[in-house]
């Protein structure tokens, strides 16, 4: 019964997940993105082409087209910015305000879970116009 559990949290963080490089020590670079409209409550994850942790409560969304959404957290999530990877499993077929993500620990060589943490609305980030 330990192993079908095992088995199912496995699946689970394979299925959707986001990987992004392990986390060096840096200073994170302001960017020149603004807010564009109003937040959205959802993306649609087969656009996703990649993720970037700003910190432990902010990740970008880069889009297909060269869309940034960003979604700031309602809490920070604890090791989410040093770990810069976590993955998600979709209760829909959009990723939305609604939904946890999971932070992915590096653990003996492989990886494991960390917290889960709530994701917040996806706002919409452009460059300044001049």
């Amino acid at each position: 019964m330990q192993k079908s559990a095992y088995a199912r949290s496995a699946a689970a963080l394979l299925i959707a997940a986001t990987l992004a490089s392990p986390a060096i020590a840096r200073e994170k670079k302001p960017d020149n993105l603004v807010a564009v409209g109003e937040p959205i409550d959802c993306i649609n994850p087969r656009l996703i082409r990649s993720t970037h942790v700003r910190d432990d409560q902010t990740i970008d969304f880069e889009m297909s087209g060269n869309t940034i959404y960003r979604n700031t957290l309602p809490y920070k999530c604890s090791g989410l910015g040093f770990e810069e990877r976590f993955a998600y499993k979709l209760s829909t077929n959009q990723l939305c305000s609604v939904d946890i993500i999971t932070v992915l620990q590096s653990f003996g060589g492989g990886l494991s879970q960390g917290p889960s943490c709530g994701l917040g609305k996806f706002q919409k980030m452009e460059k300044p116009k001049k």
